[in-house]
C-alpha cells in the first residue's frame, strides 16, 4: 500500500489529484494508491473522493509484436525479392502471412503475376513503403493518442492490435478536517491505561449515541425497471387490466396463424425468428377454432379472399421464442369471445425475441409494451386519441403517425417520437385496428372492433434518460455505475390526460 503521508502531501501540494496521475508520479501500482485512499476514507472528513470513469487504449500482444518487427503486410513486402517469390514461400516464412498478404495486396505494395515463368509469382509493385500501422502503434505506446486518427484507431481495434479498456480512478481533494498527519483515535479504555495513567494523554473517539450504523449495501433498480413500473402504473390509472405473459415459448399458431399472418410470411423464417428445437412442437389446439383459422387462411371468409394457399397444421405447431406479446393478446381476445365479457382494456409488458442485427437502436431480445381495447364501434380516431392520452401521461408530446402495413391490422400506423439525444425522429411503436379475419374466427361479434398499439420499453427509456446506444442500456456492455447513479424515473405526467 502506498504511504498514506505521500497521498496526503500530494493533495496538500495540488489541492486535488487523480489517483492514476498520483500512481504514475509515485511510480507505483494504481491499486496500491487506491488502497491508501480507501484507508484514508475511514478517517472522517479527512479527504473527499470522487469516482471517475475513463478509457484508454492498450496494445495487445499481437500489437506489441508489430511494434517490434513491423506490420504483417510490411513483413510480407520485405521478404519479396526483386526476382519474385511464390505465395507458398511467403506463407511458410512470414508469421501471420495470410492477413499480411491480403493487406499488402490491398495497399498495392505487391502484385501477383500468374503468367510468370515457372508458375505464378509475387513481385513488389512499390519501390518504398510507409508502415503506418507500426507508426500508429508507436504513437499509442508513447501516449500520443491525439496524433492517431479515429478511423485508424478503429482499424487497429478491428485487427485486434489494440483494445479499449475502461479505467476507474478517484479524484482526491481536501476534506473539512484535512491534515497531513493521521492520528488514530483510541476506541477502548483498557485497564492498563487506567493503572498507568496513560489515558490522560490519549485521544479517544467520541461516542455517537445517535448513529444509526453503516447503511448496508443494496442493489439498485435498472432504468428499464423504473420506466416499466411507471408504464404499468399509467395503464392501471387508465383502467387497463394486466395480461398474463409468463410464456416466452409460444406456438406458431398463436404467434402467427391466429393473427392472420400467412404461413409463407418472411417473418416466419429462421432469419427473423428463433425457433425452439426441444420441444419442437406444441400440443393440438381447440379443433373448432383451428378449423376456422385454417379456412380463413386457405379459402377466405367473413368477406375476405384469404391467402389462397395450403395451410399446414404442422407449421402451426412449431414452437418459437415469441416475437411479440400480440400472441398473448390473441389468447386473451379468444378467451374474451368465449366468455362474452366485453368491453375489455388489456395491457402487457414483457420480453420478446427477434433475430435482429444489433445496432444503436436494435437488440435481439427486448421488451414490448402492448395495449388492447375491445368494444363496439371503435374507430381509428379512438386509437389515435388513446395513444395521445397514453403518451401525454409519459410526458412525451412530440408524436407522429405514419401509415404502415401489418398482416393482422388494417389500418395500421407506426408511432414516432423525437429523440433529443439523437436529434432525430425514432420509431417507438406500432398500432392498428385488428382485422376481421383475425377477430371473427375467435367468435367475437361482427360489430366489435379491437384497437391496439405496441412499443418497445427500451427506446422510450433511452429518450427519458438521454442514452444514445441501446447496448449501453441493456446487455453485457452496461456500466453498472450508470445503474447506480441514474435517478428515479420521474415522468412528467399530465393531470388532464384522460
Amino acid at each position: 500500500m502506498a504511504d498514506l503521508k505521500l497521498v496526503l502531501q500530494a493533495v496538500a501540494d495540488t489541492g486535488g489529484v487523480d489517483s492514476l496521475e498520483l500512481a504514475s508520479k509515485l511510480n507505483t501500482d494504481h491499486q496500491k494508491v487506491v488502497g491508501a485512499v480507501k484507508s484514508l476514507q475511514s478517517h472522517e472528513d479527512l479527504i473527499k473522493v470522487e469516482q471517475r470513469q475513463s478509457k484508454r487504449w492498450d496494445i495487445t500482444e499481437e500489437g506489441k509484436e508489430v511494434v517490434a518487427n513491423g506490420s504483417h503486410e510490411a513483413r510480407v513486402y520485405q521478404v519479396v525479392p526483386e526476382e519474385g517469390i511464390t505465395q507458398a514461400q511467403i506463407m511458410s516464412s512470414v508469421p501471420n502471412a495470410k492477413i499480411g498478404f491480403s493487406k499488402a495486396m490491398s495497399a498495392k505494395w505487391i502484385k501477383m503475376d500468374k503468367k510468370a515463368e515457372g508458375g505464378p509469382k509475387v513481385f513488389r509493385s512499390a519501390d518504398t513503403i510507409e508502415d503506418k500501422v507500426q507508426l500508429c502503434l508507436l504513437k499509442i505506446q508513447n501516449l500520443q493518442l491525439e496524433d492517431v486518427p479515429q478511423d485508424q484507431r478503429a482499424e487497429l481495434k478491428k485487427r485486434k492490435l489494440i483494445s479499449e479498456v475502461k479505467v476507474t480512478s478517484y479524484f482526491i481533494s481536501k476534506g473539512d478536517k484535512f491534515s497531513l498527519t493521521v492520528a488514530k483515535a483510541d476506541v477502548d479504555l483498557t485497564p492498563e491505561m487506567i493503572s498507568s495513567g496513560s489515558w490522560k494523554t490519549k485521544t479517544f473517539k467520541p461516542y455517537n449515541f445517535d448513529a444509526l450504523g453503516i447503511q448496508p449495501p443494496s442493489g439498485h433498480l435498472h432504468p428499464l425497471l423504473k420506466v416499466r413500473a411507471e408504464y404499468r402504473q399509467i395503464f392501471l390509472e387508465m383502467g387497463f387490466s394486466e395480461m398474463p405473459t409468463n410464456n416466452f415459448v409460444e406456438s406458431s399458431f398463436w404467434n402467427f396463424d391466429a393473427l392472420f399472418q400467412p404461413q409463407k410470411h418472411p417473418a416466419r423464417d429462421a432469419h427473423d425468428t428463433f425457433f425452439v428445437s426441444d420441444p419442437a412442437n406444441a400440443q393440438i389446439f381447440e379443433e373448432d377454432y383451428r378449423q376456422r383459422v385454417e379456412k380463413v387462411h386457405s379459402e377466405g371468409g367473413y368477406g375476405s379472399l384469404g391467402y389462397k394457399c395450403e395451410w399446414k397444421t404442422e407449421e402451426a405447431k412449431k414452437n418459437l421464442l415469441r416475437t411479440h406479446t400480440t400472441a398473448v393478446s390473441a389468447r386473451m381476445l379468444y378467451k374474451t369471445a368465449q366468455a362474452n365479457s366485453l368491453p375489455v382494456k388489456l395491457f402487457s409488458i414483457d420480453r420478446v425475441f427477434r433475430n435482429e442485427n444489433l445496432d444503436a437502436t436494435h437488440l435481439a431480445e427486448f421488451h414490448q409494451i402492448e395495449g388492447v381495447v375491445a368494444d363496439r364501434g371503435l374507430t381509428l380516431g379512438d386509437l389515435m386519441g388513446v395513444i395521445h392520452a397514453f403518451f401525454l401521461k409519459l410526458g412525451i408530446t412530440k408524436l407522429r403517425f405514419k401509415p404502415a402495413y401489418n398482416p393482422y391490422t388494417e389500418p395500421s400506423m407506426e408511432i414516432f417520437s423525437y429523440h433529443e439525444g439523437l436529434k432525430k425522429w425514432v420509431e417507438i411503436g406500432n398500432s392498428g385496428v385488428f382485422r376481421p379475419e383475425m377477430l371473427l374466427p375467435m367468435g367475437l361479434p361482427p360489430d366489435v372492433a379491437v384497437i391496439a398499439w405496441g412499443l418497445s420499453l427500451e427506446r422510450p427509456t433511452m429518450i427519458k434518460y438521454g442514452i444514445n446506444n441501446i447496448r449501453d442500456l441493456i446487455g453485457p456492455r452496461v456500466n453498472l455505475q450508470m445503474v447506480h447513479d441514474n435517478p428515479m424515473c420521474r415522468l412528467e405526467k399530465s393531470r388532464t390526460a384522460s
